[in-house]
């Protein structure tokens, strides 16, 4: 399926968080799933929008409002036309047993 078949009828919330895995976090080099940043994903068909929760590495994360950049632009390309809102969410605090067996490989060579 390519950017421009999709629509409001085949997006999912598993797909949503699967295109999610292209955004990288621009310091660690990891894409923010397998970092555990995305705290969560509400789809609503009907209005072709999205909300994700997301939260950063830190309160002061001087990329965050590049990585939310990055989840609009990558969102919309793939499903254009999607409304997104990125929320951000503090509670529970972000921390390294958050990160995936993915994720852990990846730092491990930073």
């Amino acid at each position: 399926m390519t950017a421009a078949n999709n629509s409001s009828a085949e997006a999912t919330e598993m797909g949503i968080y699967e295109s999610l895995k292209a955004v990288i976090d621009p310091e660690l080099y990891v894409n923010i799933i397998d970092l555990g940043l995305v705290y969560g994903i509400s789809l609503k068909k009907e209005a072709f929008s999205v909300k994700v929760d997301l939260t950063l590495t830190s309160k002061g994360c001087p990329m965050g409002g590049a990585i939310i950049q990055d989840i609009e632009e990558t969102l919309k390309r793939i499903y254009p036309g999607i409304d997104v809102l990125v929320q951000l969410v503090w509670e529970p605090s972000w921390s390294m047993e958050m990160v995936t067996e993915e994720g852990h490989a990846q730092l491990s060579g930073f």
